[in-house]
């Protein structure tokens, strides 16, 4: 079959013969013959994206040491005879792995169907038609059509090709446009992208069996892992030491020291270990991003990494073009004039021949031309040309003439050149007065908005040899097209909400700095520098250091230029966002720390983006940041929660069991407390956040935690001190009663310290500073007294006596609701407090 051939061989071969190698035809494949093909090829991708498996999604939940443990010494509690706590445990542990998994795969499938809206698609003919496929379902011996911001689907040799230029840097890491032709430079590699040009092709590798899929192979890397996901890392390595120190010191004092059963310290210290341990927090964070990503779809923004909405919350700047974000994208063609300024029929002519012959990238600007009037040019056919690019900023198209006819006669060639007046100018043959009037128009025409062609013509010698950049040279200079794209009435709001969240935004553009200016002022955004492409260039790296930070606008800047902004940027300290959709944006992209790009932009800039847009715009992208600022809010909930009662519970424990002749509590109660509290937060993804919160960015501070823990859960474990001194000495309870009334306690304040501290106002969203802060949503009400009120009754149900439960008395009762009251009033006044002294640790 196709992956078989020798290549080399096939190259050489006429149209017909590979059709006929690869047992296809100039048709396509028929859908039943692609179907066969794709069982047994496999689909066109790498090994690293892999369908959803449930059944190892739920089996993965088991690979916590710490429940592998707890299954261990369940099994062996029921050997020994213990077979109701052993069950208990069971339960526990595969009802909590349950829960996970649901989650888990829900999240996960949101976020597979999601990133499925914007997956890349080939033009693949099938059966004679012409279809859209996925890229994922191309197969050795499809044939495929390309046209400029295409992504090549697959390895394969090209059947037709006309001014085929591919960029082919994901292999070669060279950037410059390589010329494709049928024969020796006929073969084409997945990932390419095409800059200018179309063709037909037929696949001969997919997926792995790809030049590029044989080298990912080789160096298969994780992704590199976010800042948030780095500090993730060194809080759980915190809370692992933390753990293993704790459970250590229970099991040596209990078993060396005061002599007690090492199978029941044993499960003691491991259910400690498992009530210190947040074994929540991969599900937390995976149903924050997921909740996250499914409310940015509602907003036309779909999120392909999840890990990127983190990173979407810490963005200080927001890099974009003013096309289609500032603008309508509504370009229409305004004006045609001389360089003096005069209507110019001449001008829109050959504006109108360069770009109805063009086949590079047709821009907005190429159909406002054509849109603008329609003329008959089917006498001039096009020889040759010489795409657009960055370094030239601009393009030409060799045309000649078969008939006579308007401003040439039959027979003579004409090379168009159409670009940035500047750039035309340099290349034409023009008096220095002259220049000086046609600066002067340009300086007019930009200063009133219009974004501006320079278009320049000359006479050349018919030759069937390619032409170059030598030609482009001595050119006469016929005069500027002008366009207007009106700045959208809804910018100006945005850029206020923006200022209000704390985000700067620079414009990187290919435009002047007047057409740019004017489009500021008609939004309201306040230059505050401004540099172009050749300042840049020319200046020393330490000071563009510093001018990028003042500067918000940057004009006439080339691809390389736009990476190197954003880099700087980011190594000035910055989160960056950049937003593009063009071949040109796609190294900026990569390069930015959230890559933004649109629904209707080319594959390359899609396939490279985190984040897509279905309506390109900066309200979308605001309430994006907005809605990743949320995520890290809820997911700093949990961890703040784990860090105070929860983990002084947990410490109190071991502490206890020192000095108590009993078990403070036994492994099945700390399960199940552990369970019931675990299960109240499975809301807070749910849960309304701070405004304030939401107003800057925030930064993970390890430091700002630990301080955290050490305040609030030494609190924790003051207050189950005072629990112990009433129990003993006031109630005068001891073994299950002791045990009884101390979960009574445990969980009341584990689970309602959430209400406290999830805000830094209090639990009914009031400030001290006289501002509203956010009430708790009615889903994480629920679940917090839900789960109180269902391990209060287990203690007077039917399952109480078998977990080691007693009926408590309704004075022990009031007792314990005084000090769950007191502690949480206490926790209020320790917030205030906290956050006067080490708020500023979390803010940018």
């Amino acid at each position: 079959m196709a992956q078989e051939f020798d290549l080399k061989q096939l190259v050489a071969k006429s149209p017909d013969e590979i059709f006929k190698s690869l047992r296809t035809s100039r048709a396509g494949l028929s859908q039943g013959e692609a179907a066969r093909r794709l069982r047994e090829y496999g689909l066109n991708e790498f090994a690293g994206r892999k369908k959803l498996q449930p059944l190892l999604i739920f089996f993965s939940k088991f690979r916590n040491p710490l429940l592998i443990l707890l299954i261990v010494a369940a099994v062996v509690s029921g050997f020994l005879g213990s077979q109701f706590e052993a069950g208990v445990i069971l339960v526990i542990v595969f009802g909590s792995a349950f829960i996970d998994f649901i989650n888990t795969y829900k999240s996960a499938k949101a976020a597979e169907e999601l990133q499925e809206k914007v997956s890349i698609t080939a033009a693949v003919w099938r059966n004679g038609t012409l279809e859209e496929r996925n890229m994922r379902e191309v197969v050795p011996g499809d044939v495929f059509s390309l046209e400029a911001g295409d992504l090549v689907p697959a390895d394969a040799l090209l059947i037709e090709a006309k001014d085929l230029f591919l960029n082919e840097s994901v292999l070669t890491g060279e950037s410059l446009p390589v010329e494709k032709e049928i024969g020796k430079t006929g073969q084409i590699f997945l990932g390419s992208s095409v800059v200018s040009g179309k063709a037909l092709a037929v696949a001969t590798a997919t997926g792995e069996k790809t030049k590029v899929g044989n080298i990912a192979g080789k160096l298969k890397r994780p992704d590199t892992p976010t800042e948030f996901e780095k500090n993730l890392k060194d809080f759980s390595l915190f809370i692992f030491r933390t753990t293993l120190f704790l459970v250590l010191a229970v099991i040596l004092l209990n078993i060396f020291v005061i002599h007690r059963d090492p199978f029941q310290i044993f499960l003691f210290a491991v259910a400690i270990a498992v009530g210190l341990t947040p074994e929540l927090l991969p599900l937390i964070i995976t149903s924050n991003l997921a909740k996250g990503a499914l409310k940015m779809s509602e907003n036309g923004v779909i999120v392909k990494k999840l890990a990127a909405i983190h990173n979407f919350g810490s963005v200080d700047v927001l890099c974009t073009d003013k096309t289609g974000t500032l603008t309508e994208d509504r370009i229409v063609l305004m004006k045609c004039v001389d360089g003096a300024g005069k209507e110019s029929d001449e001008t829109f002519f050959w504006g109108y021949v360069s770009s109805k012959h063009l086949t590079g990238v047709r821009g907005t600007l190429d159909h406002a031309i054509e849109n603008f009037k329609k003329l008959d040019v089917g006498a001039w056919e096009k020889v040759d040309e010489m795409p657009f690019d960055a370094e030239r900023r601009l393009e030409s198209v060799v045309v000649t003439k078969t008939d006579a006819g308007k401003f040439h006669p039959k027979g003579e060639t004409v090379l168009i050149a159409k670009g940035a007046p500047e750039e035309i100018l340099k290349i034409s043959k023009i008096t220095i007065a002259a220049r000086k009037k046609i600066l002067e128009e340009y300086d007019r025409l930009s200063s009133d908005g219009f974004r501006v062609l320079g278009l320049g013509v000359k006479k050349v010698a018919h030759k069937t040899t390619p032409y170059g950049k030598a030609d482009e040279k001595n050119l006469q200079f016929v005069g500027f097209l002008a366009f207007l794209d009106p700045p959208k009435k809804s910018v100006k709001r945005t850029l206020e909400r923006m200022e209000k969240a704390n985000v700067a935004m620079k414009i990187i553009t290919g435009d002047n700095f007047l057409v740019t200016k004017h489009i500021a002022g008609e939004i309201g955004l306040v230059i505050t520098g401004a540099m172009t492409g050749d300042e840049i260039a020319a200046m020393h790296e330490h000071e563009f250091k510093k001018r990028v930070e003042t500067t918000n606008i940057f004009t006439r800047v080339n691809p390389e230029q736009k990476e190197m902004i954003i880099r700087t940027l980011r190594a000035n300290g910055h989160v960056v966002a950049y937003m593009g959709d063009g071949v040109n944006d796609v190294l900026s992209i990569k390069e930015a720390d959230v890559g933004i790009s649109v629904q209707n932009a080319v594959d390359i800039a899609k396939e490279t983006a985190d984040i897509i847009l279905l309506r390109k715009g900066l309200g979308e992208i605001i309430e994006g940041i907005i809605e990743g600022r949320r995520t890290f809010a809820n997911t700093f909930k949990y961890l703040m929660m784990a860090l105070s009662s929860n983990f002084g519970n947990m410490f109190s424990m071991p502490i206890a069991s020192i000095f108590l002749p009993f078990l403070p509590m036994t492994a099945p109660q700390i399960l199940l407390n552990n369970f019931l509290y675990d299960s109240s937060q499975l809301a807070i993804p749910f849960d309304n956040v701070d405004e304030d919160f939401l107003a800057r960015p925030k930064k993970f501070d390890i430091g700002f935690m630990k301080k955290f823990m050490l305040i609030f859960g030494p609190l924790s474990s003051f207050f189950d001190f005072i629990t112990f001194g009433v129990l003993l000495w006031v109630l005068h309870v001891s073994g299950i009663g002791f045990q009884t009334g101390w979960f009574l306690e445990s969980i009341a304040t584990q689970t309602f310290v959430v209400l406290i501290i999830r805000s830094r106002g209090s639990i009914l969203g009031m400030r001290s500073d006289g501002t509203t802060g956010s009430a708790p949503s009615k889903w994480l009400v629920l679940s917090t007294f839900g789960a109180v009120a269902i391990g209060w009754l287990i203690t007077y149900s039917f399952i109480g006596p078998p977990l080691g439960f007693v009926h408590f008395g309704l004075y022990g009762v009031m007792l314990i609701l005084c000090i769950v009251a007191v502690y949480l009033v206490t926790v209020e006044f320790m917030k205030k407090y906290f956050y006067r002294k080490y708020g500023a640790l979390i803010e940018k």
